[in-house]
């Protein structure tokens, strides 16, 4: 069911928006795996068993995504991930992607629960330490063309309300998806936009358990 073609990732460090130059720049990256689409061009009822078979994916292309960054965990800050589903499939085929990118992301960076109760509808299960994490990762997908570029959100791993870190990185994997292939992505930063300056909670204030705050 997992047929890779290509694996692209992508890393940017951003060290002013036209003011002063930052101490430490922003850096973001992104991991995009070209996947063959097993539901191509056919309406597929049954579609789990295909995120089942993404878990192993999602965890590789995580590792692969922070060894490309260059940074220890601890500086990881902001997440995200998205799909682009080429023409011949259909968006449902892209959030198949939730539970086993999401989930490869926060257990990597020090998440403590439960992904297969959450990928079986039982909800998000916590033990009785906060970890790290605690927010859901933000997602976008979309049908597209071999080309088409995603604008992937990112938001704070440990509070989703910390506006400095409301950011988007946009990734595109030149001639993918072919109309049957899936490119899916995964996105980290560490640190705030290079400029933010708009108040609101700031990382310094996150809270135990804040997550979705």
């Amino acid at each position: 069911m997992i047929e890779i073609r290509r694996v692209v990732t992508q890393v940017e460090e951003i060290h002013h928006e036209f003011g002063p130059l930052a101490g430490t720049p922003t850096l973001r990256g992104a991991v995009s795996a070209v996947l063959k689409n097993p539901f191509a061009g056919r309406y597929e009822p049954n579609i789990l068993p295909m995120m089942d078979a993404l878990q192993p994916v999602g965890i590789d292309m995580a590792r692969t995504l922070l060894a490309a960054m260059k940074v220890g965990t601890e500086r990881i800050e902001s997440y995200g991930k998205g799909a682009i589903i080429g023409a011949a499939g259909e968006l449902e085929h892209g959030a198949l992607w939730h539970v086993p990118g999401g989930y490869a992301m926060r257990e990597l960076l020090g998440w403590k629960g439960d992904r297969n109760a959450y990928a079986k509808g039982q909800g998000e299960v916590k033990t009785g330490q906060p970890g790290n994490a605690l927010s859901i990762v933000p997602s976008t997908k979309k049908v597209g063309a071999p080309g088409t570029a995603l604008d992937v959100p990112l938001t704070h791993i440990n509070a989703s309300y910390v506006r400095g870190h409301f950011d988007a990185m946009e990734v595109r994997v030149p001639g993918a998806p072919a109309a049957d292939e899936i490119v899916f992505i995964l996105v980290m930063g560490a640190g705030a936009r290079v400029h933010a300056r708009v108040g609101g909670l700031a990382a310094a204030d996150i809270k135990q358990w804040d997550g979705l705050r």
